[in-house]
């Protein structure tokens, strides 16, 4: 077997992996690179591989960096099945779709401002016809559930603690008369998440794909993010000023909404307006409600015998644009959670207009921002930022909290490691800044001294 590591290869960004195995080609992942524009257009627009030629496609979650760029893919002439979880395909049946209309939007921004320079128009990456197309070759398979993909391969997905819907993917290989066990981590969550079950350990590993987000950092203790999260909000409170969460869509802004709901039931946060204001964020939190065999005992428990832990009087989710509009003109103090969370896109941007030239407000980050991102320039302290194309003075608190992470950190991933069976002979690093990838190989290397550990570069080939 050979894999090519055309995606999130010392980066954390586009993953997407195509396996050559018996004659066949199968892909994991099909995500979006996330960056500087023009690299990103480039590494988008262009599969370094015949999209007609691959045999199948298996997506571990519906976050738009793993799974963002399908619509492409089918629109190119893959007409094979994409094999995920239930709730990765009910995700990706909005996300998708959200994602066209921000190809298509931008797409439509960029030729005004070619036309003005006479230059002719540019295509977007793909258009919701062809997202809805793509739905159309979902096929959902339940965790611990194994599957035929390709001729020699079978596929379970086990759960991931990520997101909501979250596998690893486990393939076992039959190649040339030997049989193996490949384990593809997929994103690892932390374990204890408020809302989600802990990562599933996997049993008799031979060749481990892991994740390295945090290969090279430790989180803040998760027991004391609540109580932080209710002293910053109390204090942007008092003096009249207004927090602004970006929150991805999926994952971050459910969590969030379920710790400001516990925090209020608790007497810690005043009844104040909770705004969550994004489309795509209000459609994701309906789907968590359909998905309670992804909730771990806690968060079950609290559905079933007391409330909607997504909702209360004082929270109001926003759909239509004009409906966001109106918090332009918000006087009182309040919390407004908005996409995306890396305020590469979505109404977060207005708000940040808005609200970051203001002293008393919060712009409080809860989730990972990519190098590049006006997430990650903001939460740099880099002073004025350009929103919309126009300097913004930075004068409002900025608060990056990483213990609300989706992500294992280092000592996270190690556990996940030893939770494991078996003998790995090799571990390959990937989804990681390069120098997350290359302190989480040295922890591996010193963890499993007999496995050869692996850090690939991008459009590396490495032979199982």
């Amino acid at each position: 077997m050979k894999i090519h590591f055309l995606g999130a290869a010392r980066t954390t960004t586009g993953s997407m992996y195509l396996l050559e195995v018996n004659g066949k080609k199968l892909l994991l992942e099909c995500g979006l690179f996330q960056g500087h524009r023009e690299e990103s257009i480039n590494r988008n627009c262009c599969f370094p591989f015949d999209p007609k030629a691959v045999d199948a496609v298996v997506l571990s979650h519906a976050h738009m960096d793993h799974a963002g760029n399908l619509p492409n893919l089918v629109k190119q002439g893959y007409n094979g099945n994409i094999h995920c979880t239930f709730a990765t395909r009910d995700l990706c049946s909005i996300m998708l779709v959200d994602s066209a209309h921000i190809q298509m939007d931008d797409a439509e921004f960029v030729s005004k401002q070619r036309a003005k320079k006479g230059l002719p128009p540019v295509q977007p990456l793909y258009t919701t016809a062809d997202a809805e197309k793509t739905l159309h070759q979902f096929v959902a398979v339940g965790y611990d559930r194994p599957f035929l993909v390709v001729d020699g391969v079978i596929v379970t997905f086990r759960d991931a603690g990520h997101i909501l819907g979250s596998a690893q993917v486990i393939l076992d290989i039959q190649e040339k008369g030997r049989k193996y066990r490949y384990l593809f981590s997929g994103d690892i969550g932390r374990g204890g998440d408020e809302i989600l079950r802990d990562p599933a350990p996997v049993e008799n590993v031979d060749y481990l794909q892991i994740e390295s987000t945090y290969g090279g950092r430790e989180h803040a203790i998760r027991t004391d993010a609540d109580d932080t999260v209710g002293q910053l909000v109390n204090e942007t409170l008092r003096q009249n000023g207004q927090v602004i969460i970006p929150a991805f869509s999926v994952g971050r802004t459910q969590q969030i909404v379920y710790v400001l709901n516990q925090l209020t039931l608790a007497g810690k946060l005043p009844r104040c307006p909770i705004f969550v204001d994004s489309p795509l964020s209000v459609n994701a939190t309906e789907i968590y409600r359909l998905h309670s065999e992804c909730f771990n005992d806690d968060i079950n428990k609290f559905l079933h015998e007391k409330a909607n832990p997504f909702g209360m009087a004082n929270l109001t989710y926003l759909r239509e644009a004009e409906q966001s509009k109106k918090l332009n003109d918000l006087a009182e103090p309040a919390i407004i959670i908005s996409a995306s969370g890396m305020c590469e896109a979505g109404r977060v941007r207005h708000h940040l207009k808005n609200h970051i030239g203001d002293a008393k407000n919060l712009i409080l980050f809860i989730g990972f921002c990519a190098e590049g991102t006006l997430g990650s320039l903001i939460v740099a302290g880099k002073n004025p930022v350009n929103i919309f194309g126009e300097p913004c003075a930075v004068r409002a608190r900025i608060v990056s909290l990483d213990t609300y992470s989706g992500h294992a950190d280092k000592n996270e991933l190690k556990r996940y490691v030893q939770q494991l069976t078996g003998n790995p002979k090799k571990i390959i690093c990937i989804h990681g800044e390069e120098s997350q990838c290359l302190a989480h190989a040295e922890t591996l290397r010193a963890l499993k001294p007999k496995a050869q550990v692996i850090v690939p570069e991008y459009r590396q080939i490495v032979e199982i």
